[in-house]
């Protein structure tokens, strides 16, 4: 079971994204010391973005080796690939383009040019998640290999952002998708925030994850995350479900934090 969520509080947007750069390059040459290559899913939004650029930017970016690294997302809007809203094209923009990444790690889902729905393209990313994890399977030679391979890769570090309304990816509060247990993977309609048609990895999928890093900033996410760290239920509050098998960690900024329990803060120095 995860240890309890530790709180991380950051003065600002721009010293919160500069530190969360700071510790995902610190723990990914951590990951692949240990594996000798790490996978991250990468999250949109203002702060999931504007880390990536803050990564771009470090003079400590060259001692990740890029081109071990998988890429992947927790969700994505069901739009054409060349269109602005995409995740994965602000991805590509902030932080892709100028790294020396292995095209063949970078897994973007679908899209609407290539699918007829965000169920069809659920099933394609949930089929390439299956197909990590068995080849995963197959090149682990440890004494504590499992029998059979699961139905997802390792995740070191997954990122989540968090909105006003407490989604995450694009699990929306009462929606159908936050109750799916069954899947690793959700084809999303009707979505309260446009563009409506998304997919979107699941509860289940998300708390696979050794790491989950909740990073959040702005005065108008504080209710959610203090509802989510107050241990609201996640189908009325989608943040408070997010658990990693190791660390779940919220890195947020003053003030998303005006609503946090004090207790559950802890000052911690970045990477620790």
């Amino acid at each position: 079971m995860t240890a309890d969520p530790r709180v991380s509080i950051h003065p600002d947007s721009a010293v919160l994204m500069a530190a969360i750069a700071a510790r995902l390059i610190t723990k990914l040459v951590d990951v692949q010391d240990k594996y000798g290559e790490a996978t991250v899913v990468l999250t949109g939004g203002t702060v999931g973005i504007g880390t990536l650029k803050a990564v771009a930017a470090s003079p400590a970016a060259p001692a990740v080796d890029w081109s071990r690294v998988n890429f992947w997302w927790g969700d994505e809007r069901f739009v054409g690939a060349n269109d602005a809203d995409r995740n994965s094209l602000q991805a590509e923009q902030a932080l892709l383009a100028h790294i020396p990444v292995d095209p063949e790690r970078v897994h973007k889902p679908g899209s609407s040019d290539e699918f007829a729905s965000p169920q069809d393209a659920a099933e394609d990313y949930a089929r390439r998640l299956r197909e990590a994890a068995e080849a995963e399977h197959a090149a682990d030679m440890s004494d504590n290999r499992p029998d059979q391979a699961g139905t997802l890769p390792r995740f070191d570090i997954l990122l989540l952002g968090v909105g006003p309304d407490a989604h995450i990816a694009s699990l929306f509060p009462e929606q159908a998708a936050v109750r799916v247990k069954d899947k690793a993977v959700v084809g999303v309609e009707n979505s309260p925030k446009p563009p409506p048609s998304r997919i979107s990895l699941t509860l289940p999928a998300i708390n696979h994850a050794e790491e989950v890093w909740m990073v959040v900033a702005g005065e108008d996410k504080a209710g959610a995350v203090g509802l989510a760290l107050a241990g609201a239920n996640p189908v009325q509050v989608p943040a408070a479900g997010p658990a990693g098998r190791s660390r779940t960690l919220w890195l947020i900024d003053e003030n998303a934090a005006s609503r946090v329990p004090q207790q559950l803060v802890r000052k911690d120095p970045a990477g620790a």
